[in-house]
C-alpha cells in the first residue's frame, strides 16, 4: 500500500511539475476573443498595391488603388499592365461603378459590384478595417497576434484573414483572405508609393 502511494505522490509531483513549466512557456500567437468589439476610431487612408482573386475554377488579378474616408470610399482598378478596369464608389447612399466605355452601375451594397468586375464579391467595408491588422466594429471576431502584438490570423463574418508584414513594420503588407470557395490576396504598396495615377 505504501508503494502504491509513493508511486501516486511521484505522478501527482510529475503533474504539477509539468504543469507550472508548461504555464511558464509563451506561445507564439496569442488568441483574444471578442464578442462586441471596441471600435477604434475611423481614419482615413490611402492605399495602392495588387490583388489576386480566385473563385472556384475562376481567378483574376489587378493593381488597385483605394482612398477611405470615414463613410466613403474610391476603388480604381487596373489591369496588372495599367490599363483601366474600373473605378468604384460608395457611401450610405449606395455604390457607384464606372467602367471605361462610359457604363455605370449602381447597387445598394460592394459586394454586388465587385463580383461584376473582379468575379467575387470583395466586403470593402470589413476590409476598410482589416487592411489596417483590425476587426471592423460591427459584428464580433477571434484575433490571434504575432509576438509583437500584431494581428496574425483574423477571423470575422466568415472571412478569414492572414497578415504578413514587412520587417518589424506595423502596417500590414500582405493579406490572404478565405471565404468558402473564395481566395483573395492581397499586396500592398510601402506608404508613399502608388502605381497608379
Amino acid at each position: 500500500m505504501a508503494a502504491l502511494q509513493d508511486a501516486m505522490r511521484r505522478r501527482a509531483l510529475a503533474l504539477v511539475v509539468a504543469a507550472t513549466l508548461s504555464a511558464c512557456a509563451t506561445p507564439a500567437l496569442v488568441e483574444e476573443v471578442a464578442p462586441v468589439p471596441t471600435a477604434p476610431a475611423d481614419a482615413p487612408f490611402a492605399l495602392s498595391g495588387r490583388l489576386s482573386a480566385r473563385h472556384a475554377e475562376n481567378g483574376v488579378a489587378a493593381n488597385f488603388r483605394w482612398v477611405h474616408a470615414p463613410g466613403a470610399d474610391e476603388l480604381m482598378l487596373s489591369t496588372p499592365l495599367g490599363q483601366g478596369l474600373a473605378r468604384l464608389t460608395g457611401d450610405a447612399r449606395g455604390v457607384v461603378l464606372e467602367l471605361p466605355d462610359g457604363r455605370i452601375a449602381r447597387a445598394g451594397d460592394w459586394e454586388s459590384l465587385t463580383r461584376e468586375v473582379l468575379g467575387i464579391p470583395v466586403p470593402v467595408r470589413g476590409l476598410a478595417w482589416w487592411v489596417r491588422g483590425a476587426p471592423h466594429p460591427a459584428s464580433a471576431h477571434r484575433v490571434e497576434r504575432d509576438a509583437s502584438r500584431r494581428a496574425a490570423v483574423l477571423r470575422q463574418d466568415g472571412w478569414e484573414i492572414v497578415y504578413g508584414y514587412r520587417d518589424d513594420g506595423e502596417r500590414p503588407s500582405r493579406l490572404v483572405l478565405a471565404y468558402p470557395g473564395i481566395e483573395l490576396r492581397l499586396a500592398l504598396d510601402p506608404p508613399g508609393d502608388s502605381p497608379l495615377r
